[in-house]
């Protein structure tokens, strides 16, 4: 398995933006980089996957359930440095819109809790202004689609 924290060079990853209407799902992160913290769905795409087997493997392993993947969203680095300003971690994340089609919503092996939350809700999660970025685009990507 590759090296996560203190890697030799930039991994991959994925995330997933699953939209229900005026609803996303957000879960709080069970592992590092950010534990305990809300964000989307994902994780670190392994040797041998493609992107979108990734993505249903980390939805399925943060929520239970098994969603359609969509369009790409987004591309973007997550560079978290230690107090040193050594790289921690570093991953080129690529963003996708999904909706549900299996499985029932509980939080799973990688995530604390998991939950549906409204447009008029996402204010009160404390999330990085880029997934809040990336959530709008997946709500107006879902809309004209």
């Amino acid at each position: 398995m590759e090296k996560r924290k203190y890697p030799d060079h930039p991994l991959v990853g994925v995330g997933a933006v699953i939209i229900g209407g005026e609803r996303v799902i957000l879960i709080r992160r069970g592992k590092e980089p950010g534990y305990g913290r809300w964000s989307i769905p994902g994780g670190a795409v392994k040797l041998g996957e493609s992107l979108r087997e990734a993505l249903t493997r980390e939805v399925r392993e943060e929520t239970g359930l098994e969603v359609t993947v969509g369009l790409m969203i987004e591309v973007l680095d997550r560079i978290v440095k230690d107090n040193g300003g050594r790289v921690a971690y570093h991953y080129v994340l690529i963003d996708y819109v999904c909706s549900v089609c299996g499985g029932q919503l509980a939080p799973d092996t990688d995530a604390l809790d998991v939950c549906w939350v409204r447009k008029e809700e996402i204010g009160f999660f404390d999330l990085p202004e880029i997934t809040r970025a990336v959530i709008e685009k997946a709500w107006k990507i879902d809309k004209n689609n």
